[in-house]
């Protein structure tokens, strides 16, 4: 129900390390569910699609994987959803 109430998609910073703690590469196909795949709505010219989705890092549906979700400053993301956000002193320029 909430997703279906929602009315914006707020994307985040994303930091991702690629190497572990003693430096070595990780190795990202282990962080993967085969069987977790969802299926999208897209459109393209007008027209409603369909997508499989696989899960990976850009849509933060990787397995076995730990994720930590960390509050960044307003002026890291300053997004303008109404023309009243334009008022706020971020996108008043200097």
């Amino acid at each position: 129900a909430i997703w279906r109430q929602a009315t914006h998609f707020n994307p985040v910073d994303l930091v991702c390390a690629v190497r572990d703690v003693n430096g070595r590469c990780f190795d990202l196909p282990r962080f993967r569910d085969p069987e977790a795949v969802f299926i999208t709505r897209k459109s393209s010219q007008g027209k409603e699609l369909k997508a499989l989705e696989l899960p990976g890092l850009w849509n933060g549906a990787m397995a076995y994987w730990n994720t930590i979700f960390v509050e960044v400053p307003r002026i890291t993301f300053n997004p303008v959803k109404t023309v009243n956000d334009l008022l706020r002193p971020e996108h008043q320029g200097q």
